[in-house]
């Protein structure tokens, strides 16, 4: 299958300044608590990511995987829609995730996913060489045949962008938690940013504490290692301090895409700094207390706006505000 270009652009991969790579999938949401209580919705963790990067004005590119089927035209519309361009890989049908909401809102999926981006090499491949910084994660850093190419891919970009990288840990389709670890591993130590839920970290490594593991990503390489709690707040680690705040006060509809809507904040508050891009690397390495709160505190709101609302719905830029109303005087 020949590479698809979809979105905004007619080269997506022209001016981009993020390129996310990774599964693009069709959440089917079964909700006991709403009258229509299965709905469809576009959905996975890189597809989220790219288009809460777009939302908050980042030129985003998504390398990915979907069918010309009913459910990849709906991914297809979704990504248009919010701007985003799309490189688009395989020729398998369009994943989906049914998850299955508790009365609290909370998700738990069951995956039927297809990921391999053969057919988007060259052009991924110039994408992420354009890009200032690039960002993958969850199933396409795992999941084969796939997986090898995003980490082909990766590498590539290093000389020209930073990196960042999500395990965003699904045990319902890896159930080897050694194996994703070592995956995991080797990517947090190609990454300058690293983000991780409380549940990914305890999935990962049940027999250590979460700041244990944070501080093992941290000697890895990256320079910023974060942490979502859900609604106890995030942690920001680094090698020259750490900041810990909590949890934003919010009604929750559900925390679908919450995490996902965290990563794009962070990657658009550092995009804010000036801090994007292979040459930015020893600045990122030197955050101060200031800036690692700011940048905890927005990309914290960014989440509870999306937990306040139906399914994975990331905030506009007009919603978020930008990274100087965080700063502390």
């Amino acid at each position: 299958m020949p590479a698809l270009q979809y979105g905004s652009v007619a080269d997506p991969t022209a001016g981009a300044l993020v390129t996310v790579i990774g599964e693009s999938l069709v959440d089917i949401i079964e909700d006991p608590r709403q009258e229509t209580k299965r709905q469809a919705h576009p959905g996975g963790s890189p597809l989220n990511v790219a288009v809460g990067c777009a939302r908050l004005d980042l030129g985003t590119t998504l390398v990915t995987h979907f069918a010309d089927d009913p459910y990849g035209q709906l991914i297809s519309d979704h990504l248009r829609s919010n701007g985003v361009g799309a490189l688009v890989g395989g020729s398998l049908p369009t994943s989906t995730a049914l998850a299955l909401l508790d009365p609290e809102g909370a998700a738990h999926y069951e995956f039927s996913i297809n990921w391999d981006i053969n057919g988007a090499s060259i052009p991924a491949l110039a994408a992420v060489e354009s890009s200032r910084h690039v960002h993958t994660g969850s199933i396409a850093t795992v999941l084969a045949p796939g997986n090898v190419a995003v980490r082909g891919l990766v590498e590539a970009a290093r000389t020209h962008s930073t990196i960042s990288f999500d395990p965003n840990c699904r045990p319902g389709i890896s159930r080897d938690a050694a194996g994703d670890r070592r995956q995991a591993e080797d990517f947090v130590a190609a990454s300058d940013i690293v983000k991780a839920s409380d549940e990914d970290l305890r999935w990962l490594y049940p027999d250590r504490t979460v700041e244990e593991s944070m501080a093992a990503w941290l000697e890895l390489g990256p320079a910023l290692v974060a942490l979502t709690r859900g609604a106890d707040g995030p942690v920001i680690l680094t090698r020259q301090g750490r900041v810990d705040i909590p949890g934003e006060q919010v009604t929750v509809a559900d925390t679908v895409g919450a995490g996902d809507s965290f990563m794009a904040a962070l990657i658009s508050g550092l995009a804010q700094l000036n801090l994007l891009g292979a040459a930015a690397r020893p600045r990122l390495q030197d955050l101060g207390q200031e800036e690692l709160h700011a940048l905890a505190t927005y990309a914290n709101q960014a989440a509870a706006i999306t937990c306040s609302r139906p399914g994975a719905n990331p905030p506009i830029s007009s919603e978020l505000g930008s990274l100087s109303g965080t700063l502390t005087a």
